[in-house]
């Protein structure tokens, strides 16, 4: 008889089969597998990630000088429409168009030998006039002498006397004449009134002028020097009168502000002067006040009717606290600045801003001169987390930082 396979985990014994009791022996193998595995966890365990790196520096504290910014347009301080003030023909153009002129320069002539030949009569019945008065003085004189030695009447004197009195008058009224016909002779010649350059002529030579009214020849404009006219907001004009209150500087003495002038393709400012008229009313409807500086212009870079960048310097700080403005952010509070306080933690610090100087801005309040402002890695300075600052310096914050991408992670 053939017995039948034992099953896994029975054993016969005596000829029965027994089942073998293998619970506890699994469960000691895996908790002794269990345990290996916890320690290799234990020797894998997480390590945090170091604080992301930002570079800092200290506000770069220095004098600056403040300025009012506008914007203005050029314009000539004189600018004269050449007419022909008598009637006549044109004879001669005596000047290349958009020439520059010296004063008192013959720019036009209208002929001048009718008005000529009218002076010189004027100035024969001037000669007249004395010889009739020169004579009527003479006869008068003699009458006086009569008349005291009763030789003649009274009656006789009075005449002598009406006709000097008459040819004294004819003298004045000839000599009047002579001066009409000799600015009128004067006319004749249309000179430059001023040094400055001359538009092209509006006639030609030949053509009959002055015949009903003034005929329009040309026009010239002074550039040396050249108006600057520009608009200051009442905001500022509060701050500039404020700042003259606060130095006692009189009111008055505000004109003397030096202004300083662009172009639109210039750097900087180049063109120096200083400030000629400021209006007595602020425009209601703008809220501005009307100024115009006065700008030396020897080489004519300035043309009237230039669009211009103006500022007026108006105040100085000695110890102004400045920040690169690429580490300025905004929000719907305001401006702020990232720093990092002694612990290593980003702060948000609010602040209130003034203008550029220099490529930096200037930060009018909200921080101080050791503060660690962060220059560069914004994007992994996180207000409220801790950092690893590397200090630049002060100089250094100057320059513009171009943003680190953070590393990827691992």
């Amino acid at each position: 008889m053939r017995l039948a396979p034992t099953p896994p985990h029975f054993v016969q014994s005596n000829g029965n089969i027994v089942r073998l009791r293998t619970a506890p022996l699994l469960r000691i193998a895996f908790a002794g597998f269990a345990f290996v595995n916890l320690s290799a966890c234990d020797q894998n365990s997480f390590v945090p990630p170091p604080p992301p790196k930002v570079e800092v520096a200290p506000p770069v504290q220095r004098a600056i000088t403040r300025y009012l910014d506008a914007t203005g347009n050029t314009a000539p301080i004189q600018t004269v429409d050449l007419v022909a003030r008598v009637q006549g023909f044109l004879q001669s153009i005596d000047y290349k168009d958009g020439a520059f002129v010296k004063k008192g320069t013959t720019l036009f002539t209208i002929e001048p030998e009718t008005y000529k030949l009218k002076l010189e009569q004027a100035q024969a019945a001037e000669v007249g006039a004395q010889a009739t008065v020169k004579q009527a003085e003479a006869d008068y004189k003699r009458q006086v002498e009569l008349v005291q030695r009763q030789a003649v009447s009274q009656s006789t004197l009075d005449t002598s006397t009406s006709t000097r009195d008459n040819a004294t008058s004819n003298l004045t009224q000839a000599q009047v004449n002579t001066k009409i016909a000799a600015v009128n002779y004067g006319y004749t010649n249309v000179a430059a009134p001023f040094d400055g350059i001359v538009s092209n002529h509006l006639v030609s030579v030949g053509e009959l002028v002055g015949v009903a009214s003034p005929t329009q020849l040309a026009t010239i404009v002074q550039l040396d020097p050249i108006y600057v006219n520009f608009n200051v907001s009442e905001q500022d004009v509060q701050r500039v009168r404020d700042e003259a209150r606060r130095r006692g500087i009189p009111i008055d003495e505000i004109r003397q502000l030096p202004v300083e002038v662009g172009l639109q393709t210039e750097t900087g400012y180049p063109h120096k002067g200083k400030l000629d008229y400021v209006g007595p009313t602020v425009n209601q409807s703008t809220g501005t006040l009307p100024v115009r500086g006065l700008i030396p212009n020897p080489d004519r870079a300035l043309l009237p009717g230039f669009y211009v960048r103006v500022r007026v310097p108006f105040d100085k700080q000695d110890n102004a606290l400045l920040v690169p403005d690429t580490a300025i952010g905004s929000d719907q509070a305001g401006r702020y600045v990232l720093v990092v306080n002694a612990d290593n933690v980003v702060e948000q610090r609010k602040v209130t801003t003034g203008p550029l100087d220099e490529g930096l801005r200037v930060i009018e309040s909200g921080l101080k001169a050791d503060d660690r402002v962060v220059t560069a890695g914004l994007l992994r300075a996180i207000p409220g987390q801790k950092v690893d600052p590397q200090l630049q310096k002060a100089e250094a914050a100057a320059a513009p930082s171009k943003e680190a991408a953070p590393a990827p992670a691992k």
